[in-house]
């Protein structure tokens, strides 16, 4: 068994301040509501007291009770009981069978007289039903038998609500919301006086012991059970807690958390909720009053009146402590809420947590130390200080005093068991993680996030790049050198960043990338600093770097200028800056002429030709000697055809000798730095589809069409060209550009089987481009009128529709310049007469009745005469 002392017995209530000279008058009752103490005697007198505790500087409690007054009931028999009912301001007393309500500073009956009559005990209600703040509810065993009455007391009357019958005669009761606990002669019950359902719980022999019904908390219930065991209960019938083991003899208990304090007839025994053992015995004989009053326990004889004072409870968590009862410690602690000032007692426990939470700590057991380090709310530098050379060499940081705990640091604490520290820090990081943006960290974050950095870095963890690209208040020269020592010289980039020295970061970045110094955090760290570069706001820093990220890939080296924003590249980068610098990487230079061109749009001459030479360039590298319809196209030549196509800002006249003989470009073109790839074997290489275009955009459609036709024989592209020069123009240039195409087929040239049966596929698929009777001029008389059928059929089609839809035109515009002179001169003019026709005096207005019929009429017959006349 382990001992506490936990309490000390302190007299409150002398005898001779009770009944002074009366040998005979014996103290029946006990109610203790804040400082006024009641109580009721064997006479019938009920006593007032307030009762003072004082502190004396040995650290011990004294009380004084004062005698305020004390009045007869007007009975003849003991007080048996007395409830005070602080809410209504009155003292219920039970005394010869009525339970009567006195005002609890005058102890004046109330004027209206009211009471209960005919209880043998009763109990309050102290988790009412009823939600009226202005009664109490009050259980009473009835002097019916087995009967049991609820009532509702007010101030000045009483209301009964509700009464139940028994299995047996009840004999004690407590309540607490629809449930009684009650001791009946045989057994114990739980009843719920909603429902009336009752539960069983266990036997109990009322002629052999007293019973004990109390109630200790929300639905829960202090029962003294057979072999003398202090037995809990809920409502619903099971216990949650494990018995205590008292005295046979139990006269009455109390429960002052965490402890179930016992009275027999000669001593007073202290129990542990948590683990049940007994803690302490008082001698006390004579006793046969036990009770508990929110928290301060009165016992008491027959002559006299005691208070159990709970030692001070700074002392017995220390104690629970130093023995290693954390969880003891720590509801013992919770339990002592009420009785010591809010704040006092939030110091109190949070050091106690404190506490606890390095005693877990220091058996490893983690998630309950972090819990208790949080509620706490650990300075968290108390637990960095245990691991060497976490805290920052400028950290002003000392231990509490006086110590929360025991240990120098992690060594001692581990006894170097280096698996134990590697345990230790790993929750070390867990737990720094997770308070670094909370407030358990205010007021010192650089040393949290500095500490958190150096155990990642000494774990080689994956969280250090994250802490590091995020908001951090890790110190510089701490993590530096850290960082450094462990070789994490990409982290230490990042630190550098953070710390907006970019200079210094990619300056290492670029030391690894070379293979100066190792560090294999990331496998596309080139192409990491091309994008850090890229994002750079510091142009003299990306000017730096520039011919180094070229010279690596020049591909991908150009995107710290094309793929920064526009409004940067205007305001910090000059297009003609960054192309005289690409100048030595033709791959980079045409991706950023193509980015200035294609994606910026960028109207400007020179940057569409000089573009489109390198195109050029590229593509009689590619193929120099291929040429004609049947070469393969390639990715640049494609890409050189719809620039060709789609922009008007290139010079054509230059790029057309080029696209003829690319070796006179070569003497010409200023801009081209390297002809070390022109030979003798690209003289003469010319791209006939490309020169098309180019004849196309000087409007010299007759040539480009002839080298489609006659050199390339590409019949759908020379289509396509019609189509691609007519975009956007109007009908009649479309329907030039088809003619010309046909003169070509037909005229004179370099004669092929082929070029008459592509004129005619031409006219009988696009009929409706061609003027029909300019091209009845051009066929040769050879020509079938079957083999023109389609042509022709819709020739005529279209020729009948353009005179039907002239004649309609025509016809509108007459009734129109009829309808004028209508409305302009009068009555008198109308259209031919019909047999249907009515003249008269008032002309056809008379006939059909107004102005709006007549046009109607007018229009009706002109549109008739003119579709009759067209068919």
């Amino acid at each position: 068994m382990m001992s506490t002392k936990a309490f000390t017995l302190v007299p409150a209530v002398e005898r001779e301040q009770l009944m002074g000279d009366g040998e005979r008058v014996s103290l029946e009752c006990v109610e203790c509501c804040g400082r006024n103490l009641y109580l009721g005697t064997s006479d019938c007198f009920v006593y007032h007291f307030l009762l003072e505790e004082k502190t004396v500087p040995g650290g011990s409690a004294t009380f004084t009770a004062t005698k305020q007054l004390h009045r007869h009931l007007g009975f003849k028999k003991p007080v048996n009981e007395l409830r005070a009912a602080s809410a209504l301001y009155r003292l219920l007393a039970l005394c010869d069978g009525s339970i009567t309500l006195v005002h609890m500073l005058s102890l004046e009956p109330v004027p209206s007289g009211a009471r209960i009559k005919g209880a043998t005990a009763f109990a309050l209600n102290e988790n009412p039903v009823s939600g009226d703040p202005f009664c109490v509810e009050v259980c009473i065993i009835s002097v019916k038998r087995r009967t049991i009455q609820v009532f509702l007391v007010y101030e000045d009357r009483v209301q009964i609500v509700r009464e139940l019958s028994t299995p047996e005669q009840p004999l004690a009761v407590a309540v607490d919301g629809h449930f009684l606990c009650l001791a009946l002669t045989t057994q114990y019950i739980i009843l719920n006086y909603s429902t009336g359902v009752a539960q069983d719980l266990f036997p109990f022999c009322s002629e052999e012991k007293r019973p004990i019904v109390k109630r200790i908390g929300r639905q829960e219930f202090l029962l003294a059970g057979p072999g003398g065991l202090g037995m809990f209960a809920t409502v619903a019938g099971v216990s949650q807690r494990a018995p205590v083991h008292w005295s046979e003899n139990v006269v009455g208990a109390a429960v002052c958390f965490p402890y179930v304090i016992a009275l027999d007839s000669e001593f007073i025994t202290v129990h542990s909720m948590l683990d049940q053992q007994q803690k302490q015995t008082l001698p006390f004989k004579e006793g046969h009053i036990l009770q508990d009053f929110e928290g301060r326990v009165i016992v008491a004889t027959s002559k006299g009146v005691y208070v159990l004072v709970p030692l001070p409870l700074e002392k017995q968590i220390q104690d629970l402590l130093a023995s290693r009862r954390v969880e003891e410690a720590l509801v013992l602690a919770k339990g002592a809420r009420r009785n010591i000032p809010k704040e006092k007692f939030q110091v109190m426990y949070r050091r106690i947590l404190q506490q606890a939470g390095f005693i877990q700590f220091a058996q490893l057991q983690f998630l309950e130390a972090k819990e208790l380090f949080r509620s706490g709310q650990l300075d968290v530098r108390e637990l960095i200080s245990l691991y060497p050379f976490l805290l920052p060499t400028s950290s002003s940081f000392t231990r509490s005093h006086p110590p929360l705990h025991e240990f120098a640091d992690l060594n001692q604490l581990t006894q170097g068991d280096q698996e134990k520290v590697a345990r230790c820090k790993h929750f070390l990081m867990s737990y720094l993680n997770e308070v670094r943006s909370t407030e358990v960290a205010n007021g010192y974050k650089e040393d949290v996030d500095t500490a958190l950095l150096k155990l990642y870095t000494e774990a080689d963890h994956d969280s250090l790049l994250d802490l590091l690209v995020t908001e951090n208040f890790c110190l510089l020269a701490d993590s530096a050198a850290w960082l450094e020592k462990h070789k994490k010289y990409f982290a230490l980039g990042l630190l550098y960043h953070y710390n907006h020295q970019d200079a210094a970061a990619v300056q290492l970045w670029v030391r690894i990338v070379n293979g100066d110094i190792h560090d294999c955090t990331r496998s596309d760290l080139y192409e990491y600093v091309v994008d850090f570069l890229t994002d750079s706001l510091d142009p003299d820093l990306v000017w730096q770097y520039a011919d180094w990220v070229l010279q690596k890939n020049p591909e991908v080296g150009v995107q710290v200028f094309t793929k920064r924003p526009v409004d940067e590249q205007e305001s910090r980068f000059n297009p003609d800056d960054i192309i005289s610098c690409l100048k030595k990487y033709p791959q980079a230079l045409v991706k950023y002429l193509e980015h200035l061109v294609m994606d910026r749009r960028l109207q400007k001459e020179e940057y569409h030709t000089h573009l489109a030479v390198l195109y050029l360039d590229e593509v009689l590298q590619q193929r120099p000697s291929a040429s004609g319809k049947d070469a393969d196209v390639t990715e640049t030549q494609a890409k050189l055809r719809r620039l060709l196509q789609k922009s008007d800002l290139y010079r054509v006249h230059f790029l057309l000798v080029a696209a003829l003989d690319w070796h006179r470009l070569a003497r010409a073109l200023p801009f081209l730095t390297s002809r070390s790839h022109l030979t003798d074997r690209t003289r003469g290489a010319g791209l006939p589809v490309e020169s098309a275009i180019l004849h196309g955009k000087l409007e010299q459609h007759e040539e480009a069409l002839r080298i489609l036709v006659h050199e390339l024989a590409d019949f759908p592209a020379a289509e396509d060209y019609c189509l691609w020069c007519s975009e956007g123009r109007a009908p009649p240039y479309r329907q030039r550009l088809f003619h010309l195409l046909l003169a070509v087929y037909l005229g004179p040239g370099p004669s092929a089987p082929e070029l008459p049966v592509a004129a005619a596929d031409l006219l009988n698929r696009r009929a409706a481009e061609f003027d029909a009777a300019r091209v009845l001029q051009l066929l040769p008389g050879s020509w079938s009128v079957q083999l023109l059928c389609p042509f022709l059929t819709g020739a005529v089609r279209d020729s009948v529709h353009a005179r039907r839809t002239t004649q309609v035109a025509v016809g509108l515009a007459r009734s129109e310049n009829l309808i004028y002179k209508y409305d302009k001169g009068g009555k008198e003019i109308c259209p031919s007469p019909e047999p249907w026709s009515r003249p008269c005096l008032g002309g056809w207005s008379c006939y059909y009745g107004s102005v709006p019929a007549f046009r109607y009429l007018v229009f009706v017959q002109i549109l008739e005469n003119t579709l009759l006349c067209s068919s």
